[in-house]
């Protein structure tokens, strides 16, 4: 079962190459960040399949903890997106 688990983790590993690749050629800044959230997704399944198949849980906590780490950076992200869209604006209307 742990050789099905390591398999599965080098596909996910290799898609989110693939994936990778064609998100960070994108122009805008919303594009760079697609490609940070495809690369933490990506590692955060292979850690998951990794601590799955040798049975280190803490690996499993590492994973979780990127996940969430993750969640707070696309949160931050959004939030100064947003603010520098604002502050655009109103230069504009002047």
């Amino acid at each position: 079962m742990a050789d099905v688990l390591i398999s599965a983790c080098a596909l996910v590993l290799l898609m989110v190459a693939i994936g990778l690749l064609s998100v960070l050629r994108g122009p805008t800044r919303a594009d760079r960040m697609m490609a940070a959230q495809l690369f933490g997704t990506g590692g955060i399944a292979a850690l998951l399949l990794v601590g799955t198949a040798t049975g280190v849980e803490a690996v499993v906590d590492v994973a979780l903890t990127l996940a969430v780490l993750a969640a707070f950076a696309s949160v931050s992200f959004v939030k100064a997106d947003r603010q520098a869209h604002d502050v655009s604006r109103k230069e504009k209307l002047k």
